[in-house]
């Protein structure tokens, strides 16, 4: 596209970066400077009563700047990329309308995938053919499953890992149901996102740093009530570990010390595990990513460099949009 016409379409900041990385504070810091609606990208904070253990802002935090896209679902329900695309843009169209640039915050990679570059249109899921999957793997593991997938779709096997059962599943579900390999049915994607988008990425040059801060993050989630939240979630009784609300990171480890599979120390030790892992992907798939402005979310001029990096952005060209500074 060329650049003018890229200056003619409507200003959109991404806001990413991995997990505990300080994406919703800085967000929250350049709402209070520039005319921003905040639209959340986390595949966890779409599910109502997922709060402390997704990092859902709190109360004061939305009360002062309102995250569209929170609490769209109920945990026994499901949520898809495409859904998340609708939703997304939807909610950008409305802050347009109010006379906002929508700033997009999370860590949600597939999300933000989806959104930009869109989707290709994939067949609705079959529960019997999920039933039968779900089965096989009960029998002979993920693992196995995995395998198969990898005979028939070795693109999208080397992108999804063995332990991976939602997207495992999926794939050979789409496959099953169509005849052709999801990668290659991935490739027909519809046209890019109609928005000129600004990619902030929160990237730490210190990663023993981030390491220690998802450490301390998470007792602090402990502190705050983590384990009875799970625990009201297991009490409602129509829940299991394996909806894709609770696969989430620190929920999944949570639900299994509820059932006696885990000691506390062991729980805290592989849930603050899961998330540096989460974490290592999060920033692999960064890596992967162009156009990025990177920022060190441990640096101390954090906050002025983001500032002018945006600032920088809403100054090319009018769109009918407020973009000054606040």
């Amino acid at each position: 596209m060329a650049a003018a016409d890229a200056a003619a379409l409507p200003p959109a900041v991404f806001l990413m970066g991995p997990t505990g990385s300080g994406k919703t504070a800085l967000a929250c810091a350049l709402a209070e400077r520039f005319p921003l609606a905040l639209i959340s990208v986390d595949s966890a904070q779409v599910y109502r009563g997922l709060e402390i253990g997704s990092a859902k802002p709190d109360a004061v935090a939305r009360a002062r700047h309102p995250h569209a896209l929170l609490d769209l679902r109920d945990p026994a329900q499901s949520y898809s990329a495409a859904e998340f695309r609708a939703d997304a843009l939807a909610a950008m169209d409305a802050a347009r309308a109010a006379g906002c640039v929508p700033l997009l915050v999370g860590g949600t990679g597939l999300y933000f995938r989806a959104l930009e570059q869109g989707l290709s249109p994939l067949p609705g899921a079959d529960p019997a053919l999920r039933a039968r999957l779900a089965a096989a793997a009960a029998v002979h593991g993920w693992p196995a499953l995995h395998a198969r997938l990898a005979a028939v779709d070795a693109t999208a096997a080397r992108r999804i890992r063995p332990g991976d059962a939602q997207r495992v599943q999926r794939a050979l579900e789409v496959i099953e149901l169509t005849g052709q390999s999801l990668s290659r049915q991935q490739a027909r994607r519809p046209a890019a996102l109609p928005w000129r988008v600004l990619k902030l990425a929160l990237l730490p040059l210190d990663r023993e740093h981030l390491r220690r801060r998802i450490g301390e993050r998470f007792d602090a989630m402990l502190a705050a009530g983590f384990l009875d939240e799970v625990r009201a979630l297991r009490a409602r009784g129509d829940l299991h570990p394996g909806l894709p609300a609770l696969r989430a990171v620190g929920y999944r480890q949570a639900w299994a010390h509820l059932e006696g599979a885990t000691d506390f120390a062991a729980f805290r030790l592989q849930a603050i595990h899961a998330s540096r892992q989460l974490a290592k992907r999060q920033l692999t798939w960064l890596r992967g990513e162009r156009g990025l402005q990177r920022l060190d979310p441990f640096a101390p001029d954090l906050q002025p460099r983001a500032q002018a990096l945006l600032q920088a952005f809403l100054a090319v060209g009018d769109h009918g949009t407020a973009t000054g500074l606040r």
